[in-house]
């Protein structure tokens, strides 16, 4: 569904590395969509229509594990870029984006935001640079899944919660998840995160009432997310 623009043309990771000739055109290609809660923003499979700016709300990125189970891959916030995996040479969307909350985002279609590569080098340097950080931090997941145990990846996702969504007055994660969105992200079980959370929770290193979660000893949480041979 269309929503309203709330575009300046200026702060957007588009806008802010284009040329000023070439705003008029963004303004004119660019469509604003909010999409409800539960919603998919594009799914798996889907032939690559074009690229999305997240102007609001939240959103987890994840893959198909099996027929039953997914992999969360990341979760996105206000500023982020959702569909840049389409770009490829399939043009298909390798990964299903869903909206945690309602969201609003910015989409631009795929032939009119490759036309801006190749005219505005400044965007295409600066997505470079965003494909290599996607990149270091995938290795970097990757690595974590096959050298920590289940403790130390829930202890893990927790820490990066908080460093990527902050925390209110009361320290409570700024972002409410379910324990399977959870146990997706960690690359682990409902049940597994049930329980580890409860012996989490009984020593004192983070506080859980419903989906609200406090992190009471970051330091304790760090020192179960080190790789087996460091600890």
């Amino acid at each position: 569904m269309k929503g309203k623009d709330l575009c300046d043309l200026k702060s957007c990771f588009l806008c802010s590395n284009s040329v000023s000739a070439w705003l008029a055109s963004i303004k004119a290609h660019k469509t604003n969509l909010d999409i409800k809660k539960g919603e998919a923003v594009f799914e798996e499979g889907q032939k690559a229509k074009g690229i999305f700016f997240l102007y609001s709300g939240r959103v987890k990125v994840h893959k198909r594990w099996d027929h039953q189970k997914e992999l969360i891959l990341k979760f996105a916030k206000k500023g982020d870029i959702l569909g840049f995996r389409g770009l490829g040479n399939e043009k298909i969307y390798p990964v299903t984006a869903i909206a945690l909350e309602p969201v609003t985002v910015c989409f631009i279609d795929l032939t009119f935001f490759e036309d801006m590569l190749k005219a505005n080098h400044l965007l295409t340097f600066q997505l470079m640079k965003f494909y290599a950080n996607e990149l270091q931090e995938a290795e970097t997941r990757i690595r974590d899944l096959a050298h920590m145990d289940v403790k130390g990846r829930l202890a893990d996702t927790l820490i990066q919660l908080k460093k990527q969504f902050g925390h209110n007055k009361d320290g409570i994660i700024n972002i409410k998840l379910t324990r399977q969105d959870i146990a997706s992200y960690a690359g682990t079980t409902y049940e597994t995160v049930f329980r580890i959370m409860q012996d989490l929770t009984k020593r004192k290193i983070i506080k859980v009432t419903g989906k609200n979660i406090i992190i009471l000893n970051e330091l304790k949480l760090k020192e179960l997310a080190l790789p087996e041979k460091q600890k």
